[in-house]
């Protein structure tokens, strides 16, 4: 079969899937959406919309039998599913096997443990009463750093507790407690895999995070790491790559700590925040690069052609409701700014609604105006 003229099914229609929709007209990619919501962003890009829950395993064993290739938007899929879609003949990427480690934050840190990948310390705790006894035993102590080990994404299900106050409002769930690491910097490298074994990385991004919604409030690129540094990160997110045998895409999240050290945070199969900026900022999108990988074609080698700082646009504290985005037409007007909005009808607080690259000449000129976007772009009601 050509590989260009596979049909590739995306469980998930978030803005990933929207944005894999866009790079894959470039090629005139066969691509079909399942999701549950027929108004979701990428519903609007695709004449092929299959309504039906990713978590269903009827709803994705019957999308997949009508796909050559099946990916995923979004970890939260049923992978009994997959598995059976797999055994069917059907290319699955990432491989149930993959996403089996990966969609349970616990099974990660189990693995970086035992192929010898440096992490931070962690236990595992069966819910809030079980972390609450080991405070008082004193076997844990403050601060705590703890995620749910599933259904977590976005910053939801990660906690950080600092006193027993804070423990009023521990999650119930399964979760990994990890050692609070001395950070210098968090950093990303994307990889991407293609079955025949070519393997290439986009240059390390360096990331803020927001401190109350717990995920990425922007990040710049090129990175202030040294060259020993990024070359470190890349080479450990490729090996993760290979060791979880992945086809398509991994973002590799990465503490640098104040030490030294490289530590792995977490990954996720797919496109990704940290790669956002690629659209304008990189010779090849990590959506293109994505689609490639998933249908062997060639890889190129990514580079970055342009500084560049992207923004989350996240609904402001305090309003919910039919969006408004205040200060749109100012920031449209301002040269090397993109604004991406990705259809979400309705704002809450701290709900990614879009994102924005600002592409300069270099780091600093890219901040300066992403500074501007910031005061200046909100997402109200």
């Amino acid at each position: 079969m050509d590989n260009l003229n596979q049909k590739i099914g995306i469980l998930g229609g978030g803005q990933l899937g929207k944005m894999l929709l866009r790079a894959g007209s470039i090629l005139d990619f066969d691509i079909r959406i399942m999701e549950q919501d027929a108004d979701c962003p990428a519903a609007s890009l695709t004449s092929k919309f299959h309504k039906g829950k990713i978590t269903d395993y009827q709803d994705v064993v019957a999308f997949g039998e009508d796909c050559d290739i099946v990916t995923i938007e979004i970890e939260n899929v049923n992978i009994q599913a997959l598995a059976q879609l797999e055994s069917s003949g059907k290319k699955v990427y990432p491989s149930s096997f993959s996403l089996g480690i990966i969609k349970d934050k616990g099974n990660q840190k189990t693995f970086y443990q035992t192929n010898n990948l440096p992490t931070s310390k962690f236990k595992f705790f069966d819910g809030a009463s079980e972390i609450v006894e080991a405070l008082s035993n004193e076997e844990l102590s403050f601060p705590l750093y703890k995620k749910s080990r599933t259904e977590g994404y976005d910053g939801k299900g990660v906690q950080v507790i600092n006193t027993w106050d804070d423990l009023q409002k521990l999650f119930d769930t399964p979760s990994v407690v990890e050692d609070l690491v001395d950070i210098d910097k968090e950093i990303a490298v994307i990889i991407a895999r293609r079955p025949s074994g070519q393997i290439v990385a986009f240059p390390p991004v360096e990331m803020h995070f927001h401190k109350e919604a717990n995920l990425v409030d922007y990040l710049f690129s090129p990175s202030s790491l040294t060259q020993a540094q990024e070359e470190e990160a890349t080479k450990l997110a490729k090996t993760i790559g290979e060791k979880l045998e992945i086809i398509g895409l991994l973002a590799v999240e990465l503490f640098l700590t104040k030490s030294g050290e490289i530590l792995i945070n977490e990954v996720a199969p797919r496109p990704h925040n940290s790669g956002h900026h690629s659209i304008e900022a990189c010779n090849i999108s990590q959506y293109e690069m994505h689609l490639r990988a998933l249908c062997d074609l060639p890889l190129l080698s990514p580079k970055l052609t342009k500084s560049a700082v992207m923004l989350n646009i996240l609904g402001s504290p305090g309003y919910s409701g039919p969006v408004i985005y205040e200060g749109l037409e100012e920031c449209l007007a301002t040269d090397g700014v993109h604004v991406h909005i990705y259809g979400k009808k309705e704002t809450k607080p701290f709900r990614k609604l879009g994102h924005v690259t600002i592409a300069a000449d270099t780091v600093q000129e890219a901040i300066d105006k992403a500074q501007f976007v910031k005061s200046t772009l909100k997402a109200i009601s």
